[in-house]
């Protein structure tokens, strides 16, 4: 009796302890929106912010998924608006068969051209989705793309394999987190993030965001990056 009475008391100590560390411990807000739409994660450590920033959308895309096409101009006006960074990854979907291939053509646009033209090719694959249908569709609408934007387009886009593993560093990094669609767009404080199944909540969750954070956080102008070096591997 004695001892069950000492384990008891035991168990009642360390379960108040518990409830003391949990409470110090800063809330982690892990949301969606709308409410009950959320995917599970296995791994969203990484989901945060850019350093300087207290409020970011995290997204990772397909080019040649709709959705992420629907989303895209949604995303783009409210990094606009709100003067906020966006943390972008490349996902491309196993099923497409040519998403993989664009990915790598707007990375060397990226890191060889420029940040803007990058933006501009993926915006004019989605808008071109549906005449896209093989990889050589792809491969005569960048060829036209490249002529229409004054870029001499390279023999082969990537001889030493630098764009395809950036892609697949986002590839691996989306694998860690458990992704299972595109788009996966999140809304990130330093505190915790809001997955946004529905681009129509993106705004008001950005408010939310904001207002949370503090006037401060607009402050900085928008950073459109796909982020290679922000995969967190």
């Amino acid at each position: 009796m004695r001892l069950t009475a000492m384990n008891r008391s035991l168990a009642r100590s360390l379960f108040a302890a518990a409830l003391i560390v949990t409470a110090s411990l800063p809330a982690l807000a892990q949301n969606a929106v709308p409410p009950g739409k959320g995917n599970s994660f296995r791994d969203t450590s990484m989901v945060k912010p850019p350093a300087g920033a207290k409020v970011a959308i995290y997204e990772f895309e397909d080019l040649e998924c709709p959705a992420c096409a629907h989303a895209f101009p949604i995303v783009h006006s409210a990094i606009e608006r709100y003067k906020i960074p966006l943390v972008r990854h490349d996902f491309p979907l196993k099923m497409h068969v040519w998403s993989f291939d664009a990915a790598i053509t707007a990375r060397y646009l990226q890191d060889k051209v420029s940040p803007k033209v990058a933006e501009d090719f993926r915006r004019d694959v989605f808008a071109s989705q549906t005449a896209i249908a093989s990889k050589d569709d792809l491969e005569n609408f960048t060829r036209r793309w490249f002529q229409q934007h004054g870029q001499n387009m390279p023999f082969v886009m990537d001889p030493s394999g630098l764009f395809r593993a950036e892609v697949q560093a986002d590839e691996t990094l989306g694998e860690r987190i458990g992704l299972s669609q595109t788009p996966t767009i999140f809304v990130v404080t330093t505190k915790g993030w809001t997955q946004i199944m529905d681009p129509n909540y993106l705004y008001q969750t950005i408010d939310q965001a904001l207002a949370q954070a503090g006037p401060a956080t607009a402050a900085k102008p928008a950073a459109k990056t796909t982020a290679k070096k922000q995969s967190g591997l």
